[in-house]
């Protein structure tokens, strides 16, 4: 079925009053039956707090943000989706014309929309509407674990183009004729049949090259990589419709030695034949992880290594290129269960858009938008996790240009490589303008506060004495850091219907007030009015 686009315990009080001497004594004896109700509460108890030798326990942070000029300005798809092939099992991706899914989808745009992942190599394009009856072949499950079919590539469409997405199609890469070279005759069939449905599709070439060898026993160089992006070039300029259509790659792993040599002979040949680079990166490589890893600064740091490895070859190459995430999740095989999908992993999720913004990356692919594994946005049920509600804010609030940070008062130096030091990370970006909450020239800041207490921050300099929107979010129920489900400034977050997102209600807070930010929480604080230069115009 077609989606359809347009469905859119109060004390006793006493009269007589206790000699002065005694006064001491009952505030004393009231004080520790306060103590002693509050210790018996349970949930509301505070988390342990942190306190460091010589320091006092509430240090008062001043932050000032830089408004003249943006120090990057990245895609206005920056916060991007993927969906994983191996969901092709389930209906002939019937499932994407749920008008829930559509409506989520429709949340996060604009955005591109990648349709790739390990089975993208194993894909084969058959322009059948219904090949279980054809004619001598092999039956229907042999289709849905082999095949694209014309059906479910209509269906993918659909969803993306109802969604406000961008599909960018991954071609199997690992069709290959005798001298090792791409056998692109099932890539040109699809290319074809998708022409002449006129649709507005970008184009990838296989996926995790790196990993061929091992996964397939097959191995591709970068050397052959590069003449293959080149021949999928030729395949695109004479189709009328994708002479000038995008083409990303190569979508290589961790940059480990082998994987940057792969990089380094891609670039050499087909560096200017892509309009992005594109690798994908994996936090926890598949080993047993606690709820407390998600907290580590240390493996929130590891991104901003890699993503120098990668700039440091395709600047050799070419200079300015633009560099793509193209695929980032908290662990390997699929995420851990009940954590992946936590509050806790958004942590992991809200640091790597800040931390890749402000390195100047393009564009960041979120794996997955759907149902694959625990790294999911949206698990099977359709029902959107916590990454979801984080990214939806981030999408109504964040735009495109990213703002310098000042801050004092950290119990840290900074050290050279990292955005900020410390468990306090502090993020700012010119507010959405498509938002019209918000007038143009305001500032977002959103902020990632790890240490199991409070954090004071005031405001200085250009946003002293400003309104600020709160918009806290905070795990709902009794979880904890391990709930599937979020609260916005106290109140849960839910879908109104299959096709109505609920009002992100801010918490305004008076000008000139010192932001508290709780106990291992996340945020976003927009400081209305600002007339920032910067933010003034797009």
């Amino acid at each position: 079925m077609r989606v359809l686009c347009a469905f859119p315990e109060a004390m006793p009080s006493s009269n007589s009053r206790p000699p002065a001497c005694l006064a001491p004594v009952a505030l004393f004896l009231a004080l520790l039956f306060h103590l002693s109700f509050s210790s018996q509460v349970g949930d509301r108890r505070p988390l342990p707090v942190d306190r460091a030798p010589g320091l006092k326990e509430k240090t008062l942070i001043l932050l000032d943000v830089s408004t003249k000029n943006p120090v990057r300005t990245v895609n206005e798809n920056f916060l991007s989706l993927q969906l994983d092939p191996s969901i092709i099992h389930d209906g002939w991706l019937d499932f994407l014309s749920s008008k829930r899914l559509v409506t989520l989808a429709r949340g996060l745009s604009p955005a591109f929309l990648r349709f790739g992942g390990k089975r993208t190599d194993f894909l084969q394009f058959q322009n059948l509407r219904n090949p279980a009856k054809s004619r001598g072949g092999p039956g229907p499950d042999y289709y849905l674990k082999n095949y694209e079919d014309a059906r479910s590539l209509d269906k993918l469409y659909n969803f993306a183009d109802c969604s406000g997405l961008h599909l960018i199609f991954a071609l199997n890469a690992l069709r290959r004729n005798p001298n090792n070279s791409w056998n692109s005759s099932s890539a040109l069939s699809l290319l074809k049949y998708s022409a002449s449905k006129k649709y507005n599709i970008s184009w990838e070439l296989g996926n995790e090259p790196n990993n061929y060898r091992t996964m397939h026993g097959r191995a591709v160089n970068g050397s052959q990589l590069g003449k293959d992006y080149i021949q999928l070039k030729s395949l695109l300029q004479p189709i009328r419709i994708y002479s000038r259509a995008s083409l990303y790659g190569p979508n290589i792993g961790r940059p480990r030695k082998n994987v940057i040599a792969l990089l380094d002979g891609f670039m050499k040949v087909a560096g200017s034949t892509v309009d992005a680079v594109t690798w994908q990166h994996c936090y926890i490589d598949g080993r047993v992880v606690k709820v407390m890893d998600f907290l580590k600064t240390r493996l929130l740091d590891t991104l901003s290594d890699q993503i120098r490895k990668i700039q440091k070859v395709v600047n050799t190459y070419t200079p300015g290129k633009k560099i793509w995430l193209e695929g980032v999740v908290t662990t390997s095989a699929g995420g851990t269960n009940n954590l992946s999908d936590s509050y806790a992993a958004g942590f992991l999720w809200l640091n790597t858009l800040g931390m890749l913004a402000n390195q100047g990356i393009d564009v960041v692919i979120r794996h997955s938008f759907f149902d694959h594994g625990y790294n999911h946005l949206v698990d099977q049920n359709f029902n959107p996790l916590p990454d979801y509600w984080l990214s939806l804010l981030y999408k109504r609030l964040i735009g495109p240009k990213v703002l310098a940070v000042h801050v004092a008062g950290l119990q840290r130096k900074p050290r050279p490589g990292r955005v900020i030091r410390d468990k306090l990370r502090i993020y700012a970006h010119c507010t959405n303008h498509h938002n019209h909450n918000y007038v143009r020239g305001s500032i977002t800041l959103f902020i990632i506060n790890l240490h199991r207490s409070r954090k004071k921050i005031k405001l200085a300099g250009t946003l002293r004495d400003k309104l600020v929107h709160q918009y806290l979010l905070q795990p709902y129920g009794q979880e904890g850091l391990k709930s599937k489900s979020v609260q916005l400034n106290g109140q849960p977050l839910v879908m109104v219907d299959d096709g109505t997102l609920p009002e992100l209600k801010p918490r305004p807070l008076r000008p000139g007030r010192t932001l508290v930010i709780p106990p291992v929480t996340m945020g976003f604080y927009v400081v209305k009015n600002v007339n920032a230069l910067a933010c003034r115009y797009r």
